[in-house]
């Protein structure tokens, strides 16, 4: 093997470069590291797209095998080589930027690297002898990067959407506990910020944990797009040095090493050059963002104060709020998750425009739109994990302040419009804003209804809707009632 302190020379088609040691990348690479030296961010910070890599020269190690164009003992070494990668290792190795032209060409060739250095060793050899196992003849035998990175790419992020679900299902259940705890406490409902009927509060978060359980079966639908695949196409669709065989022995083990239900695709030619699947999995990413987003909107608004505000909940004080305001605690989680939302609408914005711009039998710009979806997953996954365990979970209610708000809202009214008419009641919630008195007081005052019915259709659960009660509504004249 060679020493660590050493280097050795790889030569391309442009020339030769010496490489370090230690690494298992070659000239490829180097190569790709002088020229896209752009966003310090190497393809490694996506654990998941360089899993899906070594998953599919695996399978196509195995496929190569299978119909006689890999020597059975490379194609074991490969076989393994790929097999350290998914477990784990190798990850800091995979050195190219994300961003990069070439349409994903010098993320294949770093995997081509990579995978080859290691099973080299594996086989006894030291890294760069590539005249016993090539990283272009026998890594990536049978394949194109036009093939390989997209099918990666939607492998990755496959790997990915598993534990973004995961945390989004957490959330809802984080936000139904809530719900729960919530379900007696009564508060006024707002409509365009105004007052309007009373609600639980617990309602009111169970409509979050809904919201996120419509958006989980958005996000897994969307996710059926992603397993179609084109491995086998090669270069363009025509499946150019692919032999007969390798696409569907490709798949077949590509779909047993990911455990993905994985389809070629029927038009190898449209797969190539179509990213349609990705815009339309980013726009979903968007959709649980943006109303992720509101929420959290709605948790400020509710915690707003603690004095001059709604006040109605407390968020967790994490962290002092002023460098000038002693005592300031500011709503940081949920404003941290807004701002995640709004780079994951301008991701998908990306996305779109990356779609839009391929030409002809390819799209160039796949690069982007895997770190502008993979980015966005990431973000999101961790966003709703702080924002479960580092506000959700902790959330109180003002109970006293809700009850009083309530207790003084003319918006009660409206429960009792199905008994004394629409008229009456707008009458009754006048005089009661301008009197500041008790729109159940005023209501028997004006013999409208007993007291007794009365405090029997402002219960919680009357108001709240959890119990509907209507009953004939009578005929009666705001000219009837007293004049405030």
């Amino acid at each position: 093997m060679a020493d660590d302190a050493t280097t050795r020379t790889e030569t391309d088609s442009l020339g030769s470069l010496e490489i370090p040691g230690e690494v298992y990348w070659g000239i490829h690479t180097a190569r790709a590291r002088e020229n896209f030296d752009i966003t310090k961010r190497p393809v490694s910070i996506y654990p998941e797209l360089v899993v899906a890599l070594a998953m599919v020269k695996q399978a196509a190690a195995r496929a190569n095998r299978d119909i006689g164009v890999l020597d059975p003992a490379k194609a074991e070494l490969i076989d393994r080589a790929a097999q350290r990668v998914i477990d784990g290792e190798f990850h800091e190795q995979f050195a190219v930027g994300v961003i990069q032209g070439g349409a994903g060409t010098s993320t294949n060739m770093n995997a081509n690297e990579v995978i080859t250095n290691i099973a080299l060793e594996l086989a006894g050899r030291e890294k760069g002898d590539y005249a016993f196992l090539s990283p272009i003849d026998h890594t990536n035998r049978s394949q194109s990067t036009n093939d390989v990175y997209p099918t990666a790419i939607k492998i990755g992020i496959s790997l990915a959407h598993v534990s973004l679900l995961d945390e989004l299902d957490l959330l809802r259940r984080a936000f139904l506990a809530k719900a729960r705890e919530f379900h007696d406490v009564l508060k006024v409902g707002r409509t365009q910020l105004q007052d309007a009927v009373p609600m639980t509060l617990g309602q009111e978060f169970h409509g979050f944990a809904t919201t996120l359980g419509e958006d989980h079966h958005r996000l897994a639908e969307n996710s059926s797009l992603l397993t179609e695949i084109n491995l086998g196409a090669t270069a363009i669709g025509t499946g150019v040095t692919a032999p007969h065989g390798y696409a569907e022995a490709a798949r077949r083990h590509l779909a047993d090493i990911s455990g993905l239900p994985l389809s070629t695709a029927t038009d190898l030619i449209e797969a190539t050059s179509d990213t349609g699947a990705f815009m339309s999995f980013s726009g979903s990413l968007k959709r649980n963002a943006i109303k992720l987003s509101k929420i959290c909107n709605d948790l400020r608004l509710l915690s707003s104060g603690p004095q001059a505000g709604f006040g109605e909940i407390n968020l967790p004080a994490r962290q002092a709020g002023s460098s000038i305001m002693p005592g300031k605690v500011n709503p940081v989680i949920p404003e941290a998750v807004n701002q995640i939302a709004f780079a994951v609408a301008g991701a998908d914005m990306t996305v779109t425009m990356a779609v839009e711009a391929g030409q002809l039998q390819l799209n160039a710009f796949e690069p982007v739109i895997a770190h502008s979806i993979l980015q966005s997953i990431t973000w999101m996954r961790q966003g709703m994990r702080t924002l479960r365990v580092n506000c959700v979970d902790g959330i109180t209610a003002n109970r006293e302040r809700l009850g009083a708000m309530v207790g003084s809202s003319v918006g009660v009214v409206t429960a009792l419009t199905p008994f004394i008419g629409y008229a009456a009641a707008a009458a009754l919630a006048k005089a009661a804003l301008l009197t500041n008195r008790s729109v159940a007081d005023l209501v028997v005052e004006a013999g409208l209804m007993e007291r007794a019915e009365v405090e029997k259709q402002l219960r919680p659960a009357r108001l709240s809707g959890i119990e509907a009660v209507t009953a004939a509504i009578p005929i009666i004249s705001p000219e009837d009632l007293p004049t405030p």
